[in-house]
């Protein structure tokens, strides 16, 4: 009797935080962006929209004919202020102004995942959610960080492992869900698809 072949695995997203985090979980998918317009989808709140943003890009790359039979994942984050869904900021003006509005707030990081098998036409679909309490940090603080570049990069305008990591007092939730993915929820997910996330993993190196 024979070992069943890996399935291979494709992430569509072009973030190294999502791709690190499955990496360090014994997975090793491919990248292909997605290419969706992120402007051009809706939803009635921020959690709906990472959800339908999630399953945009994940039904975008599971329909193209050089991932056929591979399961695909895809992932979007927002930041959920007020009801308001707060995904990269524009510019440094507008990631300064986010900063100084949510700072001694707290906020809720949505995170829309869906996970597509191409074999079998059917997906799985879900939002984390983790609730995420800011600190205080002074204007200058604001201002270094946002000098640095690197909120314009990331949905919400921080990052629990990059600079901001000192500008947040504590999340409570899933903190792999802020970074990008919530690996127990794709394991959940996965396994609605009748595939164990062991099945996956990479061998390890000997």
């Amino acid at each position: 009797m024979t070992d069943q072949p890996r399935r291979r695995l494709v992430l569509a997203s072009q973030s190294p935080a999502r791709l690190g985090l499955l990496r360090q979980a014994g997975l090793d998918p491919e990248v292909i962006v997605s290419g969706v317009d992120e402007d051009a989808v809706s939803a009635p709140t921020p959690a709906e929209l990472a959800l339908a943003l999630a399953e945009a890009k994940a039904s975008v790359v599971a329909a193209r004919t050089e991932v056929q039979g591979a399961l695909v994942i895809g992932c979007d984050s927002v930041l959920d202020l007020d009801g308001e869904a707060l995904g990269k900021p524009k510019d440094a003006e507008e990631a300064t102004a986010r900063w100084k509005t949510m700072r001694g707030r707290a906020g809720t990081l949505q995170t829309g995942h869906c996970v597509y098998d191409t074999a079998a036409k059917r997906y799985a679909s879900a939002t984390a959610s983790t609730v995420v309490r800011f600190g205080d940090p002074t204007d200058a603080e604001i201002a270094a960080y946002v000098a640095s570049g690197e909120p314009l990069h990331v949905a919400g305008a921080f990052t629990l492992d990059g600079r901001s990591a000192p500008f947040i007092e504590g999340i409570d939730g899933d903190h792999g869900n802020v970074i990008g993915i919530s690996l127990p929820l794709v394991r959940r997910l996965l396994a609605e698809l009748g595939v164990g996330i062991t099945e996956l993993w990479t061998p390890r190196e000997k």
